[in-house]
């Protein structure tokens, strides 16, 4: 199923940083993740504690490349005026699937891609596709390339991690730079590590030496959860900036440089709550199980007397009349308890 407009064509040789250059240094910003960022999310973040730079949760080339997948993907790829510079991740192993995603993205406006080479999870490795591809270097030239193709002038980019089995930063990332993407976002561990150790800081360095003098932004990612810290990273190692991931659980101001997430209020973060269930009702009603913004709300309820207990009937939420319900006994409660 092609994209009814064609987005120019240029050399897949020559490379764009677009929106890249116009962020300042270093870029300290939020990582895709599936199932967390999503366009209800994105939003509440945009609102709260804008990022530099936002992007989708990742989406299947293959979905998109098909008739039948395509209505059911373009969900998530909703997106707000508020959440420019905003990014689609994508995945697959098929170099043409990613040529004819990338033609769509361009006539839908994003202002990159950015191609996911790092995600670990068995169904997608299985497929040759997310960190796999860090096994076949030379079919994710073919991909990077062909996204750059179909992207037209948008910025294209990487994130992936530093090995597939072993750690192999100077093989992997000498591959990734032949195809000349805009920026390379590396999280710090192997696929076989998952998230069972601590992120390898200590050879990013490499990485930026391996890139120096090429155009190519090198960006770092795992186990930082304060904007100091990830500054203090980006100064040390030399790197372009640093992706946060999970600290942004409960936490829509984590990149709120006016407001310290200590003095948000226990009511205000409540208001936030509800706010967000209702944006991934009012957008994902029918499309999406309500079951994935309990984790949202749980974070959010966290740090009072009894939070382990409101947890708990967390669980059975299924709606945001539910969640209101549910919070407006919690109001009751923890203000009685003061």
């Amino acid at each position: 199923m092609k994209a009814t407009i064609k987005a120019d064509k240029k050399d897949p040789k020559e490379s764009t940083r677009g929106f890249w250059d116009s962020l300042s240094r270093p870029i300290i910003t939020l990582a895709p993740m599936a199932d967390v960022t999503d366009a209800a999310f994105r939003r509440i973040i945009a609102k709260y504690g804008k990022p530099p730079v936002m992007f989708t949760e990742f989406v299947s080339c293959d979905g998109l490349c098909s008739e039948k997948g395509r209505p059911n993907l373009l969900h998530d790829l909703i997106y707000h005026e508020t959440e420019r510079p905003i990014v689609a991740q994508i995945f697959g192993d098929k170099p043409e699937n990613f040529r004819e995603t990338a033609e769509l993205l361009a006539e839908m406006k994003f202002d990159g891609i950015d191609i996911n080479m790092g995600c670990p999870t068995k169904t997608v490795v299985r497929q040759g596709s997310g960190a796999a591809l860090i096994k076949t270097p030379e079919l994710a030239k073919k991909i990077i390339r062909a996204t750059k193709e179909g992207a037209g002038d948008l910025p294209v980019s990487v994130k992936t991690r530093i090995g597939f089995s072993k750690i192999e930063i100077d093989e992997w990332m000498e591959a990734l730079l032949e195809a000349k993407p805009a920026a390379i976002t590396l999280h710090l561990r192997t696929r076989k590590e998952m998230s069972k150790v601590e992120a390898h800081w200590e050879i990013i360095h490499r990485a930026a030496e391996l890139a120096k003098g090429t155009g190519i932004l090198v960006l770092g990612n795992g186990d930082v959860d304060t904007l100091e810290r990830a500054e203090d990273l980006a100064l040390e190692t030399g790197i372009d900036g640093v992706m946060l991931g999970r600290a942004i659980f409960g936490n829509p101001w984590l990149f709120n440089r006016s407001r310290k997430t200590e003095d948000v209020s226990f009511e205000e973060r409540l208001e936030v709550a509800l706010e967000h269930a209702r944006d991934y009702e009012e957008l994902f009603s029918g499309k999406k199980s309500f079951l994935l913004m309990r984790k949202h709300l749980k974070a959010y309820v966290s740090g009072f007397e009894g939070a382990k207990d409101f947890r708990i009937r967390l669980e059975d939420v299924n709606n945001f009349s539910d969640t209101k319900s549910l919070v407006n006994q919690l109001r009751e409660s923890y203000i009685s308890v003061k």
